[in-house]
């Protein structure tokens, strides 16, 4: 499989990603896992994550920044892909166990509840943005 449709399908992957953390995770419910999230870091994540996926679908498909040397294009979906993976591995540190007296016992891991999911999903968001920072740095996209 080449290169260029590992980009296309983890670019796909980066928006399910973004968009279902919102969903999990907004609402006047108190979201999957122990604490709730704070609005403030969902709302960075959702504004940051679509702003990312946009440009950098932008970027893919009309080649822009490349032929003039102007490679900004490319370089401010990469920040906005890292701003979005930094962010989402802030929120999975709600999980980490807390200790003390009046701290809350952990949720089991399922798909639908606990940090399974999410972890899967940031995990996965930091090793795709790396391949498009490596791609990017190469001039493979």
């Amino acid at each position: 499989m080449p290169l260029q449709w590992i980009i296309y399908i983890l670019t796909v992957l980066a928006a399910v990603v973004v968009v279902l953390t919102r969903v999990r995770l907004g609402g006047d419910k108190a979201g999957a896992g122990r604490f709730q999230t704070s609005s403030m870091l969902l709302n960075v994540h959702t504004i940051a994550g679509l702003a990312a996926v946009m440009t950098w679908a932008v970027f893919l498909v009309t080649g822009l920044g490349e032929g003039n040397g102007n490679s900004m294009i490319g370089i401010a979906a990469l920040a906005l892909f890292w701003l979005t993976a930094v962010v989402g591995i802030m929120i999975l540190v709600r999980w980490l166990p807390s200790r003390g007296k009046h701290s809350s016992d952990a949720v089991h891991d399922t798909w639908s509840q606990g940090p399974g999911l999410s972890v899967l999903a940031h995990v996965g968001m930091v090793v795709g943005v790396s391949v498009f920072t490596w791609a990017y740095l190469l001039s493979r996209v």
